[in-house]
């Protein structure tokens, strides 16, 4: 019984300390090209999300598009993704660098629109000022018109009480 629980122990121990878990392929994507494929695919990902229609109005898989932007093919991808997943600290950094990029894309995309808002804002404030100017004009003038109809009224009043 002993040696029995001895060899299986020692087999798990064999087996569990091999090297190379999955062995390299062929054709392996670099690891910048494979972060670059990672933020591609994140982003179809989250447009999917947002906006589902958006993604299957285009008559093409999306997927496909970027793997023939990148001149690989979807085995490639998955092979070279199986590999690079088996270090785990290695993908955990590839993966890092994918979230700064897209957090550093949604901080620009935060200030075009909020520069835009502020613009839209502007342009509000400017238009409701004119307005208000107007209307303050209009005012002033129909002010103006009265108090020159009483001064006119006043001095013929005073010429009526002289004579």
């Amino acid at each position: 019984m002993k040696r029995i629980i001895f060899f299986i122990v020692s087999l798990t121990l064999f087996i569990s300390c091999k090297d190379d878990a999955v062995k390299k392929p062929k054709r392996l994507i670099e690891k910048e090209v494979m972060v670059d494929i990672m933020y591609d695919i994140s982003l179809l990902d989250a447009i999917k999300y947002q906006n589902p229609t958006s993604i299957d109005s285009l008559k093409i898989n999306p997927r496909d598009f970027i793997f023939k932007k990148y001149k690989v093919d979807s085995l490639q991808f998955a092979t070279s993704n199986v590999y690079y997943s088996t270090d785990y600290e290695g993908y955990k950094v590839m993966f890092d660098e994918v979230a700064k990029r897209i957090n550093k894309e949604k901080k620009s995309a935060e200030d075009i629109v909020k520069a835009e808002q502020k613009k839209l804002k502007n342009t509000k404030n400017i238009k409701l000022e004119k307005t208000q100017r107007y209307n303050s004009d209009s005012l002033v003038r129909g002010r103006k018109g009265l108090i020159d109809k009483e001064m006119v009224k006043e001095p013929a009043m005073k010429m009526q009480a002289v004579e």
